[in-house]
C-alpha cells in the first residue's frame, strides 16, 4: 500500500472531491448506481450505504428502506445531510462520520449493507469487508458496486502501470476478481448470490454476497460409565 491509501491520504483526498463529486461522477455512474439500489430494495429494511459520500445515491431509495449512511470524509457527508435537509428524506435515520473498517454498530444491525465504489478505496479491503459482514443480519445483503480489475494481458499491465496515479486519485485500478475469492474462501460466513458487469465499459461489477447464518454446533451424545 502507498501513502496515498493511508487513511489520512483517503480524507485528504475525498475531502478535495467533495465540492465537484456530484458533477465528475454523477453521470458516468447513474446506471450501476441505480442497479445497487434497485438490489438493496428487493431486500428492504434497515439499510447501511457506507461510503454514502455526498449522499448522490439517497434519493433513490424509497420508503420502504430506512437509511444510515457513513463516511470517513466530512466534507462529503456536509453535501449529504444539506441533500436530506433540501429534499426532505424521512427515511434516512443518520448520517455519521465513521472509518468503514471500524464500525460502531452492533453486530446484525442491517438487513442489507451497500458499498458503491468504496472496497478499492480503503487501506485494508478485506478488513473492510468483514466490517461489512459483521454488522449484517443472518441472511441479509451485502450489495457491492465495484471495480474488477484485470486477470492478465495487456490491460493488468496497464492496471500496474497507473496504480500509483489512481491511487493519488483516491482509489485502486488492480482489484482482481481473485481478492473477493479469496475473502469469501476466508470469511466463511458468505456467499455470492451475483456478479454482473456493469458501465461503464463493463469494468465495475455489482456483486450480492448473502450471510449464511451461523453453523449450529454439533450435539454430542452423552456418555455415560457402564
Amino acid at each position: 500500500m502507498t501513502k496515498a491509501m493511508d487513511r489520512e491520504g483517503v480524507v485528504k483526498t475525498y475531502d478535495r472531491w467533495a465540492p465537484v463529486y456530484d458533477l465528475v461522477f454523477g453521470t458516468v455512474f447513474e446506471k450501476a448506481r441505480k442497479a445497487a439500489i434497485s438490489a438493496c430494495e428487493d431486500v428492504g429494511g434497515r439499510v447501511l450505504e457506507v461510503g454514502v459520500g455526498t449522499g448522490i445515491s439517497l434519493p433513490y431509495y424509497s420508503e420502504r428502506c430506512r437509511i444510515v449512511g457513513v463516511d470517513i470524509s466530512g466534507a462529503m457527508l456536509e453535501v449529504a445531510r444539506q441533500r436530506v435537509t433540501d429534499l426532505r428524506m424521512t427515511n434516512v435515520e443518520q448520517l455519521a462520520i465513521m472509518d468503514v473498517q471500524d464500525l460502531a454498530f452492533p453486530d446484525g444491525s442491517f438487513d442489507v449493507v451497500t458499498a458503491q465504489y468504496v472496497v478499492n478505496t480503503v487501506p485494508d479491503p478485506e478488513a473492510a469487508l468483514d466490517e461489512f459482514i459483521r454488522v449484517l443480519r443472518p441472511g441479509g445483503e451485502l450489495i457491492v458496486v465495484n471495480r474488477v480489475g484485470a486477470e492478465g494481458g495487456a490491460r493488468l499491465k496497464v492496471e500496474k502501470l497507473l496504480e500509483p496515479v489512481v491511487e493519488r486519485l483516491g482509489w485502486r485500478s488492480d482489484f482482481p476478481w481473485a481478492r473477493f475469492e479469496d475473502w469469501i474462501a476466508e470469511n466463511g460466513r458468505v456467499s455470492l448470490a451475483e456478479r454482473r458487469p456493469l458501465p461503464p465499459l463493463g469494468h465495475f461489477a455489482l456483486l450480492r454476497f448473502r450471510k449464511l447464518p451461523a453453523a449450529t454446533p454439533a450435539k454430542r451424545e452423552l456418555i455415560t460409565a457402564a
